[in-house]
């Protein structure tokens, strides 16, 4: 097996980047559900023949990197179908119609937007999930927001930012442990490192998110629109407290680091429950008016697999509503395996590590150092489409470069966060971005845009490499785990 030169490690990349492209342009928001997947198949096709047939990788090498890189996103599939299951029995139970009750009951249009952003952040570091709170508070988030008027786009921008940065700032997050482990930083003097770039990013995120909720909420929501919503919900549905029971269940066992694929089935089943106690005329009209354990049966599987399915004939709460089932995320599933075939085949071909390697010989001092770990980062989350290898590959290949320019190890683990962590959900094709796409039901591209953290967060932290601003080196540090 010969080594891959630049010049053709680069062939299968440009071809899938000018795929992608045609698609948008073609498809715009239905390029993820086929499109896509194709592009990036024939992606992994057009490496698999340049690593053969050029430089000698058997097929065998070939499909064994394929093997391992889909089997490294299994378990994110499978919690990306469980929790379309999850949002259907969550409505059947009340949960979503109760949130997005109380919801436009409390918060103003005005403040929506930053409000969201707050309440992410905060249920994120608490539990140290981004996935899980996108997953359950919002989805809440998003039928209040699109009951006030907002685009759905800016919501969920709102959503992700919070979700994100609490992600990134919480002990209990992986993708911080993660990266704390590859620079062999010391777990809170990496989150205390990150606060120089992190907390600028969130705070202008807010005031973004605060001046356009001040100067563009919806003109015709009204006080009447919304009691007219409200009262529909309370017609639709037994609206109570107790039906918030199935996400303080599932924050609970995520607080407890409990697996996220246990915790999602017990949301499911405490659901399932507390739509017996308190939906019961939802049910017996589902069923038919007659009660049995076949027809409840029958109709807890529909709504797992297909969705609830609501004919309020109000178009806004049936639009909110008619969502979840398992087979509404086997397109987000479908893109994600695909997104792993052609990372698998990248890599085993040598061509990911080629394309890396020839960045690190670009670095000429510290800001490009920075500037490098953080293009890497992004570029995988691109190539590859997984946050975790985005985080571990330019970990290992830039840590030797930070000791060399004398840098102390939390530089290289902020910058692993800064880009890593956050851009993976800006990506359609990224595990993160088809993930938050598939559980929002929000376009990547069309909600990217309004990810300010997302964004903000590798410019400014280039931004402080590039100036030498709260960058330590080796000798002002004492904290190195190594």
């Amino acid at each position: 097996m010969k080594k891959p030169s630049l010049l053709f490690s680069l062939i299968p990349v440009s071809f899938l980047v000018i795929l992608l492209t045609i698609n948008v342009v073609v498809f715009k928001d239905n390029a993820s559900y086929g499109p896509n997947q194709v592009a990036l198949l024939l992606g992994a096709l057009v490496t698999g023949f340049i690593g053969h047939f050029k430089y000698g990788v058997s097929f065998k090498v070939i499909e064994k990197g394929i093997n391992e890189a889909t089997s490294n996103a299994l378990s994110a599939m499978i919690i990306l179908i469980v929790i379309g299951a999850l949002v259907g029995t969550w409505i059947l139970s009340g949960t979503v119609p109760a949130m997005i009750y109380y919801g436009l009951k409390l918060i103003t249009p005005q403040v929506f937007l930053p409000v969201s952003c707050i309440a992410c952040a905060m249920v994120s570091i608490s539990t140290g999930s981004s996935w899980s709170t996108t997953g359950t508070i919002g989805i809440a988030l998003i039928g209040i927001g699109q009951a006030l008027g907002f685009e759905e786009g800016l919501i969920a921008g709102a959503i992700i930012s919070g979700a994100y940065f609490g992600d990134k700032m919480s002990p209990l997050s992986d993708t911080t442990n993660l990266a704390a482990a590859m620079a062999e930083t010391e777990l809170f003097v990496h989150i205390k490192h990150m606060v120089f770039t992190t907390g600028p990013a969130i705070l202008i995120s807010l005031l973004l998110f605060t001046i356009i909720g001040l100067t563009s909420t919806p003109a015709d929501v009204t006080p009447t629109t919304i009691n007219e919503l409200t009262l529909i919900l309370d017609k639709q549905f037994n609206i109570s407290l107790f039906t918030f029971i199935p996400p303080l269940v599932v924050l609970l066992l995520v607080r407890k680091k409990i697996p996220a694929l246990p915790a999602i089935t017990l949301g499911i089943i405490s659901a399932v429950i507390v739509a017996c106690i308190f939906q019961r005329e939802l049910l017996l009209k589902m069923m038919g008016g007659a009660f049995s354990f076949e027809a409840l049966y029958k109709v807890v599987m529909d709504v797992s697999v297909g969705g609830f399915p609501l004919q309020s004939r109000h178009d806004v709460i049936d639009e909110l509503l008619n969502r979840g089932g398992m087979k509404g995320m086997l397109t987000t599933v479908w893109l994600i395996f695909s997104a792993m075939v052609f990372g698998g085949t990248l890599e085993a071909t040598g061509m990911l590590q080629e394309i890396a390697a020839s960045i690190l010989k670009s670095v000429k001092g510290t800001g490009s150092l920075i500037g490098a770990t953080l293009g890497s980062c992004l570029f995988l989350n691109a190539t590859a489409s997984d946050q975790y290898l985005a985080i571990v590959v330019p970990g290992r290949m830039f840590k030797k470069a930070f000791n060399d320019y004398n840098l102390a190890p939390q530089n290289l683990s902020r910058a692993l966060e800064d880009a890593g962590t956050v851009t993976s959900v800006l990506i359609p094709w990224n595990s993160g971005g088809a993930y938050n796409s598939g559980v929002l039901g929000v376009p990547t591209l069309t909600y990217a845009p309004y990810c300010f953290f997302n964004i903000l967060s590798p410019l400014i932290s280039a931004f402080f490499g590039a100036m030498k601003i709260s960058i330590i080196e080796k000798s002002q540090d004492h904290s190195s785990i190594a």
